[in-house]
């Protein structure tokens, strides 16, 4: 069941700002799920003038329960603002990528990342307490997983409220069945809530995709369709992720998104967007 409004914790974690410490909240937390010795997961974000945002969802994902060793990495794609004085102010590792776009950004993250697994995150999403766990739990459990993807929700910051939404994440939630039953379940994979092994993602050159791809679900197909093993779905509540809506605002709210993205699916305008 999907949760109606947003839960407590996501809503902590988006006001944290609120917090007076909060840089100090979040570089305890780091250093608890930092732990010694080489990290077990990397978890890759990156961020282009995000000032506004990277400090609640840092919040969100250094206070995760894992028994893993996590490092944390956010690429700093030519940030203006204070993006980086922010994330390097907690301890957080940040680097700094000078080629422009998201595929350039996720690949210099997997660069420098010293995790077996990665878990890529967007800079304006609020992660579970359990979401390390939860997406890193099929690559412990089977061998034959070789990427994993999950759902998410919106945080309403225009006039759409969390109703409508509700029912459009039940919408879309049946289009990804439709997807890995009917169609081809790469397009389900999403860049701010995926993971995939570091070596496998080096073997099939990263996060590169031809013209008019998604790097996120072109990574998918390659390490499919290259042998790597199968695409596998995380479907637990406690995996959710909670998103901004910020996009669909951007695009002139829900309804025209939605009629936009029919557009580039009907004509192929463009490139198809997957955080719709």
């Amino acid at each position: 069941m999907r949760p109606i409004a947003v839960t407590a914790y996501a809503n902590e974690c988006w006001n944290a700002l609120d917090k007076p410490n909060i840089i100090e909240l979040i570089a305890d937390a780091y250093q608890k799920l930092r732990k010694q010795g080489e990290p077990d997961i990397s978890i890759v974000m990156p961020a282009y003038n995000e000032e506004k945002n990277i400090l609640q969802t840092l919040y969100s994902l250094c206070h995760n329960i894992t028994d893993k060793a996590v490092e944390i990495i956010v690429v700093n794609n030519n940030s203006k603002d204070k993006t980086e004085q922010l994330v390097k102010s907690t301890g957080v590792g940040c680097i700094l990528e000078t080629k422009q776009g998201i595929t350039s950004a996720r690949n210099a993250g997997l660069a420098v990342a010293k995790g077996t697994y990665i878990l890529n995150a967007d800079a304006d999403s609020i992660y579970p307490k359990d979401w390390v766990a939860e997406m890193s739990k099929p690559f412990y459990a089977d061998p034959k997983v070789a990427m994993v993807y999950g759902r998410f929700a919106f945080i309403p910051i225009g006039s759409t409220g969390r109703l409508v939404y509700f029912v459009y994440e039940y919408a879309a939630d049946f289009m990804r069945l439709v997807n890995k039953n009917f169609k081809d379940e790469a397009v389900n994979v999403y860049g701010f809530n995926s993971g995939f092994k570091r070596v496998n993602g080096l073997a099939v050159d990263g996060f590169n995709h031809p013209v008019g791809a998604n790097e996120d679900g072109w990574l998918a197909l390659k390490l499919r369709d290259g042998g790597y093993g199968k695409l596998y779905g995380v479907t637990d509540i406690k995996a959710l992720v909670w998103t901004s809506d910020r996009r669909i605002q951007s695009d002139g709210g829900l309804f025209k998104a939605i009629s936009t993205r029919i557009k580039r699916v009907i004509f192929r305008q463009g490139t198809n967007r997957t955080d719709l």
